[in-house]
């Protein structure tokens, strides 16, 4: 009768027992992390002092390092050098005229280091505007327009199209010694350009590049050697191409009659 009480006190004991918790360590370790973040926060704090200045860096023609330095001030007024946000600055400051770009740097212990990228103007927009090299209308309204720059026009929203055709046939022409001065993409999709002689290509609305290719070949030499002569060159024939005389109308160069009686003018 003992041996079966003392299996059944042996079934009723617990398996597992709750550890013994030393309380004076874990108070002692509560207040060392305690103090570890208040030491933290207060390296923090004298890191993160107000900025008194402001170092500008770049190739200047069109923007004022002045401006950028009296934007970047009131960007930044009442923030200190660890907690102002860098990406936030530099996006502020493309919306000076003529800055493509901005990148911001800290320059310990109280100062700012900034570098600025100007825009590169490829060529005229309408009446005032300026594109850049990616084709983007930066200024719709300038007030200096460079006189060297080529025209180019078409409706609205057709800024970066304009701006790859006349940048992928750009440098065709200037290897046989000729410039565009112009190029123009109308309403009904119909593209022409100007030569820095005088002379226009018309290309239309279809097949555009093949048209160009076509000028390449047979008309480019003829533009070179008469240019003073041809008013305008119309390629959108589809045997051969038009030339406007000066003096003599119009000519076809190919002896051929066009495609139809009114090409895709």
């Amino acid at each position: 009768m003992r041996l079966r009480s003392r299996n059944r006190r042996k079934q009723t004991e617990p398996a597992w027992r709750l550890p013994s918790i030393d309380w004076r360590r874990l108070a002692a370790t509560a207040g060392s992390l305690a103090a570890l973040g208040g030491a933290v926060a207060g390296v923090a704090w004298t890191l993160d002092q107000p900025i008194e200045t402001i170092s500008v860096e770049g190739r200047f023609q069109r923007v004022s390092p002045l401006d950028v330095e009296q934007a970047v001030k009131q960007r930044v007024l009442g923030t200190g050098l660890v907690s102002v946000d860098l990406e936030s600055v530099g996006r502020s400051l493309q919306s000076i005229p003529w800055v493509d770009s901005a990148s911001v740097q800290r320059a310990w212990p109280r100062g700012l280091r900034v570098h600025v990228q100007e825009q590169v103007a490829a060529a005229r927009w309408g009446a005032n505007g300026l594109l850049n090299t990616r084709g983007e209308l930066f200024i719709s309204e300038s007030r200096h327009i460079p006189p060297e720059l080529p025209q180019l026009s078409g409706p609205i929203g057709t800024e970066r199209d304009v701006a790859e055709r006349y940048l992928a046939v750009r440098g065709r022409l200037m290897e046989a010694g000729l410039r565009i001065a112009a190029m123009r993409l109308d309403e009904r999709g119909a593209w022409e350009f100007d030569l820095d002689n005088g002379v226009t290509v018309r290309l239309g609305r279809r097949d555009v590049d093949a048209r160009f290719e076509r000028f390449m070949v047979a008309g480019l030499k003829l533009v070179g050697e008469r240019g003073g002569d041809i008013t305008y060159v119309d390629m959108r024939y589809s045997n051969g191409f038009a030339i406007g005389w000066r003096t003599r109308g119009v000519q076809l160069a190919t002896g051929k009659l066009p495609a139809d009686d009114n090409p895709d003018a």
